[in-house]
């Protein structure tokens, strides 16, 4: 069974960029299609990008794909989320997600993925 561990949130001024990362650990990364969503404060818990095993496909929500980028580096059994101009809306806890081999693209709800982290807290100041 997978272990994910987000990091890389914090609290940023509008405008700013951060990085997110996601540890995998107790399997191997390359395995699993992987995921980033979030969820703010008294809201459902929201798709945000995915990115195939071997990254060759990736997917975006509509709300932030002009600023966003999803990548890895499965040699590191790492995934990253590239957020820049950020907003006081993107504030919300960022969870990484990991999907087992098979099912349809691109995995857009929870329910298709299988192993999740604890979240990292993103706060995005006015």
């Amino acid at each position: 069974q997978v272990q994910l561990v987000e990091s890389g949130g914090g609290l940023v001024q509008a405008g700013a960029s951060l990085r997110l990362s996601c540890a995998a650990s107790g399997g191997t990364v390359s395995s699993y299609a992987m995921g980033w969503f979030r969820q703010a404060p008294e809201k459902e818990r929201e798709f945000v990008a995915a990115i195939s095993r071997i990254g060759s496909s990736r997917y975006y929500a509509d709300s932030m794909k002009s600023r966003i980028t999803i990548s890895r580096d499965n040699a590191k059994n790492t995934v990253y989320l590239q957020m820049n101009s950020l907003k006081p809306e993107d504030t919300a806890v960022y969870y990484c997600a990991a999907r087992r081999p098979g099912g349809s693209w691109p995995p857009l709800v929870q329910y298709d993925y299988d192993y999740w982290g604890q979240g990292t807290q993103v706060t995005v100041s006015s």
